[in-house]
């Protein structure tokens, strides 16, 4: 009883250190997912060809976007155990060879998204009277891959060192400003009531083209503002740095990134092949699939704001070598995890038909969405707790084994279940679907107990400066 006091005692007292972090980054979460929202419901009012159209190469956006931010978690795991140890000049170091993986990697993926454009829309199946449209928002909006590779990398440098405030704000900013430009870009001029009071609203009436100038315009301004603020940051600025590789912060970064990024790389193509097999279903379960993940997004939102502060917590126990702590923490977050799921989890349930009629008024659209939905609903708090154990394991350094049970979940069961509920057994939507939700199950089962293998043999002293076993 008197342990389980103390326990308590030190759960409350790591409960607003936790909030603290988690907070800006569910918010800069919801903005986003708030703003992914108003563009396909934007584009949907110009019809199922255009959303499909969008909607097509979003999962390519993923395998992209997320092989970048498997840098950012290298640095995120060097800095936080750095600073956890009270070694300011390292995590300094660290962030100054993040500016070098920035130019790397910016450069590297704006050459690979334009030689690529003309052909992703082909290799995803999309039809071909839709595929030259596709083909010009993608390109469109990788063309600024340097600020968007800014933004990922030195958003994730600036959460190790516990600012989540700081991307928040620029989060929010560009997602604002991203709304503006769409309103002014997508449609043609037009009548505009607001509050009683009629106007002339300019337009350029440029269409799925106009969105992408939108998104274009705002991933480069958000990339040169969190550029700025992280070299006016007091703790991870690299002024006075060098950005030339630098051994001894590269090799433990290659030892978490690496892994991380093959697994988002792995995991991301297998999301680009399953999409492919939908999209080989038709337009209709093309807008459905599209529509249900954008709502559903929203719903994660408590899960990857948990994971930031899990990732930095966890990283900064290590680095100062109290085990205790660490474990209080993993204690506490999976607990606020799954109460918060389950309290996202049932709204979706109960709301998902009048989540998808934000997007679509296409009644097949409408109830295939809210089947699928309602389908994932129910599995969201298991998914949570794989989301925030994963963040403690990036914290740590630990990026194999999450490898490893992504590969297996990602092509073991649903890209293989997928392809034998689809190609062998004529199934759609929901049967893919609900390979999705296998794979989920699967992966929450191997974090959770690889997890409790290390806390009980591998999370002590030994493990700071990333030497542990994996």
């Amino acid at each position: 009883m008197m342990n389980q006091t103390k326990q308590t005692e030190r759960l409350k007292k790591l409960l607003p250190v936790v909030f603290t972090l988690a907070w800006p980054t569910m918010l800069e979460e919801l903005m986003q997912t708030a703003v992914q929202y108003i563009d396909t419901a934007m584009v949907g009012q110009l019809g199922t060809d255009a959303t499909a159209a969008v909607g097509s190469t979003t999962t390519v956006n993923w395998l992209i976007g997320t092989t970048v931010y498997a840098f950012g978690v290298g640095f995120l795991a060097l800095i936080s155990q750095a600073l956890g140890a009270g070694e300011q000049a390292r995590a300094k170091r660290a962030s100054a060879q993040s500016v070098l993986m920035v130019l790397l990697t910016g450069c590297l993926f704006t050459a690979l998204t334009v030689w690529l454009s003309s052909f992703v829309p082909a290799w995803m199946q999309v039809a071909p009277a839709l595929r030259p449209l596709a083909a010009r928002y993608f390109l469109i909006v990788y063309l600024p891959m340097l600020p968007r590779a800014a933004s990922m990398i030195f958003g994730t440098v600036l959460r190790a060192a516990g600012d989540t405030k700081t991307p928040m704000r620029v989060g929010v900013g560009v997602n604002l400003l991203n709304v503006v430009l769409n309103l002014l870009l997508i449609y043609q001029t037009r009548t505009v009531s607001l509050f009683g009071v009629r106007f002339t609203m300019w337009g350029a009436g440029l269409g799925v083209t106009g969105a992408a100038l939108a998104s274009a315009i705002s991933f480069t301004l958000g990339g040169i503002a969190i550029t700025l603020a992280l070299f006016r940051h007091p703790t991870v600025s690299p002024k006075g740095y060098s950005i030339r590789p630098d051994r001894a912060v590269l090799r433990p970064f290659m030892r978490v990134a690496l892994p991380n990024m093959a697994q988002r790389f792995t995991t991301s193509l297998g999301y680009v092949v399953f999409a492919s097999m939908i999209n080989s279903l038709g337009d209709v379960s093309t807008a459905a699939h599209t529509v249900a993940n954008t709502v559903e997004s929203a719903f994660y939102i408590p899960g990857y704001g948990m994971q930031a502060a899990a990732a930095t917590l966890t990283g900064n126990a290590i680095g100062m070598c109290d085990r205790q702590r660490q474990k209080d923490l993993s204690t506490l977050i999976i607990l606020i995890e799954v109460a918060m799921m389950v309290l996202t989890g049932g709204l979706l349930f109960v709301f998902a038909p009048q989540m998808v009629r934000l997007f679509s008024q296409d009644a097949r659209v409408i109830a295939l969405g809210s089947t699928v939905l309602r389908m994932v609903a129910c599995s969201e708090p298991i998914y949570g707790i794989s989301i925030v154990v994963e963040g403690m394991l990036q914290g740590a350094g630990k990026t194999k084994a999450p490898f490893v049970f992504n590969v297996i979940g990602m092509w073991g069961v649903r890209i293989l279940g997928t392809l034998i509920c689809i190609r062998r057994l004529g199934g759609g939507l929901v049967s893919a679907w609900g390979c999705m939700i296998a794979h989920n199950l699967l992966l929450c089962l191997l974090f959770v107990l690889y997890y409790r293998k290390l806390e009980r043999t591998s999370f002590n002293g030994q493990d700071s400066h990333l030497s542990g076993v994996l």
